[in-house]
């Protein structure tokens, strides 16, 4: 993963409450284990109609907001099927954070174990970022801070780990790998198991 540790960028507005898993990247884009290329199916019935053609008036399709970083979304953004997929495509489109009001909780947790931020904050913030299409803000990860466009902050929430992996650009699997000269001089002092200890 890219390390995400303090990140300025526009935002893309997407207020649609409970959008789900679907949504964000249609089923029929889940024939593939590899991330690469999932951006282009990324909303893909709402960016093109049925014969292909861009939908102008749906905002990832306005001039500009290809380069967004930071996704202004709904309430319970994610929600429905646990498909993690979903993620990988806000990603390799080029999102790093995703604000809303509340998420769902598998979204939330995929989201930070491959790169994305999910930032939780009040209505009143949120109805001020959707106001807002376009703006500039600033997200510092080791001081769980978004700096608004006023100048103002707000703090909001992530967990010790997710929030080193995220700063370091280590997902789980990683972080165990390069604690692997840790655990073998643990093993090595461990006292041998007895016969007994080893019967369950």
């Amino acid at each position: 993963m890219t390390p995400v540790r303090r990140l300025t960028g526009t935002t893309l507005v997407l207020p649609n409450e409970n959008v789900d898993t679907d949504q964000i990247i249609p089923a029929r884009f889940l024939t593939t284990t590899t991330r690469a290329g999932l951006g282009r199916a990324l909303f893909a019935d709402w960016r093109f109609d049925a014969s292909g053609a861009v939908r102008p008036e749906f905002p990832l399709n306005a001039p500009g907001r290809e380069a967004a970083a930071i996704l202004i979304a709904g309430r319970n953004f994610g929600c429905g099927s646990s498909r993690e997929h979903a993620v990988w495509a806000l990603v390799d489109h080029g999102f790093r954070v995703v604000i809303a009001p509340s998420f769902a909780d598998i979204f939330r947790r995929n989201a930070l174990k491959n790169g994305l931020l999910p930032v939780a904050v009040s209505e009143a913030v949120h109805a001020g970022l959707v106001r807002a299409p376009g703006a500039t803000l600033t997200v510092d990860v080791e001081a769980s801070l978004v700096e608004l466009p006023d100048g103002s902050t707000v703090a909001f929430a992530i967990e010790p780990f997710a929030r080193f992996c995220l700063t370091t650009g280590q997902d789980e699997l990683q972080f165990l790998v390069s604690q692997d000269a840790a655990i073998a001089a643990f093993e090595a002092k461990a006292p041998a198991a007895s016969p007994l200890q080893e019967v369950v």
